[in-house]
């Protein structure tokens, strides 16, 4: 068993601290994919939507999302992320509703949100199944929820063309993240096969999984 999943047995693991803010900075190094995932979000969503994102890191996804003019919330585990959330989301002068939570106990009311995102999270749940089980309570009826997330069986050379899409991380941080994917990230990551045992003991009665890069695209509909 890997790192991340035996941790994960065990507790949620919060990233704070110094990690928090490293975290930070290389995310910004990925604006443009936040963008794209932006993109998708908007295309299935009308502008004024309730948008759900669980496990939102710095924030930079929500953001986007609030700059489209979505209704936003962001659940975050870490403490540290949710202000470093909030300051972001006020340098780019617009209204998150960032607040602490977990994901397999979402602090947010039956049927409130009509879409859901949860973006390179998934496989550090100590409670996946948990995790899906909520989204399925606070979505509205013909909610959908979008989980981003890696494959385990993916290739280095599936690696290789994700970290093309990072021309601004340089150095060290480059090879760290290029080095975590190969290694911690995907030891600790799902399956499809995995992914589909887990959907089967929701009440979403339709889902999809597509293959993107690394990952996988899984929707979900209520």
């Amino acid at each position: 068993m890997s790192y991340m999943k035996n941790s994960r047995v065990k507790k949620d693991i919060a990233i704070t601290g110094f990690m928090a803010k490293w975290y930070n900075k290389n995310s910004k190094a990925r604006l443009s994919d936040f963008v794209k995932v932006a993109e998708i979000i908007t295309a299935k969503t009308p502008e004024g939507s309730k948008v759900l994102e669980v496990a939102p890191g710095p924030g930079y996804l929500s953001i986007e999302l609030a700059k489209r003019g979505f209704d936003v919330t962001g659940v975050e585990l870490s403490a540290d992320f949710v202000e470093i959330e909030k300051t972001n989301a006020a340098e780019s002068n617009v209204a998150v509703n960032f607040q602490q939570g977990n994901a397999s106990a979402l602090p947010i009311a039956d049927e409130a949100v009509d879409f859901i995102i949860c973006m390179a999270a998934f496989k550090n749940f100590s409670e996946p199944q948990k995790a899906l089980n909520e989204m399925y309570r606070v979505l509205k009826p013909q909610g959908i929820a979008l989980v981003i997330d890696m494959n385990r069986e993916n290739t280095s050379a599936d690696i290789e063309e994700t970290m093309r899409d990072f021309p601004e991380m340089k150095g060290f941080d480059r090879w760290f993240v290029k080095l975590s994917f190969k290694t911690l990230l995907k030891k600790g990551a799902y399956n499809q096969r995995e992914f589909e045992e887990y959907i089967s003991h929701t009440m979403f009665p339709k889902h999809e999984i597509t293959k993107h890069g690394i990952g996988f695209h899984i929707w979900l509909y209520k």
